[in-house]
């Protein structure tokens, strides 16, 4: 009897956290009343290695389909070996001033001859002609984020039909069901085609098969081979073979799977058999029903998905298709659009780059053409950093294994970069590379004479070291790490002016002062802050390892002849060596901000001059862009404390970037995917970690609780965030105040909290001294404060409360707001 009693008492509360459970999934659903009419409408699902954009059209249904591997060309090396002999000269004409003249010398000697990157392609599209079904009622379509189901539904000749496609994980292929309330309703044909030559043939064993070649490109032949499958499966009914298509006749429900394979093994060897690949996971999914292969699926993408929610508060505009209220949110009190937002930066994530895989291109995994905007290969100077942004934050640091095997495959393929190009030891990176690991300067001086990308890339194998603390892994990393650091030690050249050691020649992407007429210059203040970082940390990591004391000291001491930051005439923190900034610059790049975010060179309690000056430079620069600067923003003006100008670049980002009469222009598509324009989904990343900053950050030598929270967020909660040093916290606040903070300690050791608020809590006490916590060193950055020009005021900041906690391994902690 006392069972059943506490079992009466406990089923309201059971029933509430369902409600409140079914309630949060319907919150995180993309959903329209009409098919899609253009590619940026379809939804994206994605295992990391297969992907589609589903239109969801009733009579003529496209599913178009990528596999990652599917790349233009074939193993290939873009190194100009002219460029050795060329470089003293380069180097000299800089230090003169020649800055055009040394322009045209790269061009000729430095930028490749051979292929300047090979374009991701399309693997292409599935389509389905339903008979009868060109009038159609009660249509609804939608994305479902928590699930990574994408659903569409709708009425046509007195039956209700619905269709749901996902892309497994741990099945490897892409499933599709499509069910009817009337027996034998489903009728339509099925085929595969591709903008380019391909080999289909419809089998009587119920199969499509598609086979075919890459293409060719700048003088690199075509060489990744694919097979796409198609399997149909009728619960009664016919199919049949015809005219190059399978026809379905009368079937109740029908089920497809969908495999690709490619002969592609690695970035040096194109000899598997695409065959075998694509036939394998499909027979092992013939073995499983339809349910046991969703279900595994959805636990797998859960146990990725479900580590963060986000909680901003909801209004009447959640009733609405979502590409209403993209129209309307500049304008409205849509709060719950910024977490859907959030959420769906993370699902893009987890959807796009998995174990095992290609790191997220310029696209994602996702592209519908043979030669896509940039060929959707790897922008270093930026945009694929971007990309993992969210990772570690936001608690999907497995997501990080493909960026980091690339970055060691890049390390692998820049050391010949290195030594033919420059005579120097260690491997370099320039602005670009594709599935090929290329490594020399592509598209010209002006884009491409920027020699930085292995120092930004190992920034992000330090990164996934602070947030875990796994010494394995450092120790794994460190040879890469070590090899960068090598390059620069030889590259650096004094510069004859200052006697600074810079890096010469380079660019400040992709941007060019006014006084000179080309971007080509040395010593720019984003290289000197990706120098700055790279010996820094790699020096730290050598002395967590106990490894090379005397590579260390070599590390310290050219550190100190590094260049340090530099504060303009008009108060900006200069972009260049020399004061050569215009306030009148809006360039989509704000690269000399490197130092504020996504470093931690620029603190406003620690740089207090330097963060004025990078805020001016910020404003300088203006808040109109394009969709992935936009998101870069949102980050500064978070990591600049200013939550509402925050939230302004988020109401930005928000707006529809396809526009009646007017054409594209930056913001966000239907599908919410990021206008740059065109699609590039960078700026849906780079948001993302955005909004995180501005709930939390963990980079100034303490958590900074609620640091950037805007006004209009007065009530809300985020749980399962990630801080440095192997914290996680959940964080819920009330009148803009923090109310609780939940805190979870993995690695043990002291934990700084700051906030703008009194906390209180067992075992914490005011903060004093230095955070001896190893994952909350500052920095020991290095400005020049001009005494010329406007003055340096320190920024007017808000009083802050600090607190230590001494933590354990294991253990949670629960702090309290003040009442």
């Amino acid at each position: 009897m006392k069972k059943l009693v506490l079992l009466l008492l406990a089923l309201p509360l059971w029933a509430q956290a369902q409600s409140t459970k079914a309630s949060q999934d319907s919150l995180l659903k993309l959903w329209y009343q009409n098919p899609a009419n253009r590619w940026e409408e379809a939804l994206p699902v994605g295992n990391g290695r297969l992907g589609a954009m589903v239109f969801g059209d009733p009579a003529h249904e496209v599913i178009q389909l990528n596999e990652n591997t599917v790349y233009a060309g074939q193993p290939n090396r873009n190194d100009n070996p002219l460029a050795k002999e060329a470089l003293p000269e380069v180097r000299q004409l800089i230090f003169e001033k020649k800055f055009k003249e040394a322009e045209a010398i790269i061009n000729e000697k430095f930028i490749t001859k051979k292929s300047h990157g090979m374009p991701y392609q399309v693997l292409g599209n599935l389509k389905l002609n339903f008979e009868n079904h060109d009038s159609y009622k009660d249509y609804k379509r939608e994305l479902d984020i928590s699930r990574a189901i994408t659903t569409s539904s709708y009425e046509a000749n007195g039956v209700k039909y619905k269709t749901e496609v996902f892309s497994s994980f741990p099945d490897q292929v892409i499933a599709m069901r499509i069910t009817a309330d009337k027996k034998g309703a489903i009728n339509f044909s099925a085929n595969l085609d591709r903008p380019a030559e391909v080999q289909v043939t419809a089998t009587s064993n119920q199969e499509l098969i598609m086979t075919g070649t890459t293409s060719d490109h700048e003088g690199v032949v075509g060489g990744v081979k694919f097979t796409t499958i198609v399997k149909i499966i009728t619960e009664n009914g016919q199919v049949r073979p015809k005219n190059g298509a399978l026809q379905v006749s009368n079937a109740d429900a029908v089920t497809l799977y969908i495999s690709a394979g490619t002969n592609f093994i690695n970035y040096k060897d194109i000899s598997g058999n695409a065959d075998e690949r694509a036939v394998k996971p499909l027979q092992a999914a013939l073995n499983k029903s339809y349910d046991q292969i969703r279900k595994a699926h959805i636990a797998d993408y859960q146990k990725y998905f479900n580590r963060v929610t986000l909680d901003l508060g909801t209004t009447n505009a959640i009733k609405k298709p979502t590409d209403q209220r993209i129209a309307d949110f500049a304008a409205g009190n849509d709060p719950q659009l910024v977490a859907l937002y959030f959420q769906f930066g993370r699902y893009l994530l987890i959807s796009s780059s998995r174990t095992g895989g290609q790191p997220a291109n310029l696209q994602g995994i996702w592209a519908h053409q043979l030669n896509p905007p940039w060929d959707s290969k790897y922008t270093v100077n930026i945009n694929t950093e971007m990309n993992y942004w969210p990772s570690e934050v936001t608690n999907l640091s497995e997501t990080n294994e493909p960026l980091i095997k690339m970055v060691t495959e890049l390390s692998e393929s820049g050391r010949k970069t290195a030594e033919d190009m420059y005579g120097a030891k260690g491997w370099v990176l320039h602005h670009n590379t594709d599935i090929w690991r290329i490594n020399g300067p592509v598209d010209g001086a002006f884009w491409g004479m920027w020699p930085m990308g292995g120092a930004w890339f190992s920034q992000h194998l330090i990164y996934k070291y602070q947030y875990s603390g796994d010494k394995q892994y450092l120790s794994a990393v460190y040879p890469v790490l070590k090899g960068a650091c090598e390059f620069y030690l030889d590259f650096l050249i004094e510069d004859t002016e200052h006697h600074w050691l810079v890096v010469s020649p380079s660019i400040s992407p992709e941007n060019a002062p006014a006084a000179t007429g080309t971007s080509i210059a040395a010593g720019t203040t984003m290289d000197n802050q990706l120098v700055f970082d790279l010996f820094t940390h790699t020096a730290e990591v050598a002395g967590v390892l106990d490894k090379d004391p005397y590579f260390i000291k070599s590390l310290q001491q050219a550190i100190a002849h590094l260049p340090p930051m530099q504060i303009g005439q008009w108060g900006q923190l200069q972009e260049w060596m020399y004061d050569w900034d215009q306030q009148g610059d809006h360039h989509r790049h704000v690269s000399h901000l490197y130092g504020l975010y996504p470093s931690n060179q620029i603190s406003p309690y620690h740089t207090p001059e330097l963060f004025q000056a990078a805020k001016t430079s910020l404003l300088a620069r203006g808040d109109e862009s394009t969709g992935w600067s936009m998101g870069w923003k949102v980050n500064l003006w978070a990591r600049l404390l200013e939550g509402d100008h925050a939230l302004k670049l988020i109401k930005d980002q928000l707006t529809p970037a396809i526009k009646e009469n007017v054409g594209e222009k930056g913001g966000t598509y239907p599908n919410l995917f990021d206008a740059h324009p065109p699609f590039q989904i960078d700026g849906n990343f780079g948001c993302t970690a955005g909004i995180a900053e501005m709930l939390m950050q963990s980079h100034d030598g303490a958590i900074h609780i609620l640091p950037a929270l805007p006004g209009d967020w007065e009530k809300g909660g985020i749980n399962g965030l990630r801080a440095r040093g192997g914290f996680g916290l959940d964080i819920h606040w009330d009148q803009n105040k923090p109310n609780e903070i939940i805190l979870r300690s993995e690695l043990g050791g002291n934990c700084r909290i700051r906030s703008y608020y009194p906390l209180s809590g067992k075992g914490l006490k005011p903060a004093s001294g230095k955070n001896e916590n190893n994952f909350y060193q500052i920095p020991d950055t290095k400005e020049a404060l001009k005494a010329s020009g406007t003055s340096l005021l320190k920024p007017d900041l808000r009083k802050v409360y600090e607190y230590d906690l001494n933590t354990s391994a294991g253990k949670t902690y629960i702090l309290k707001g003040e009442k």
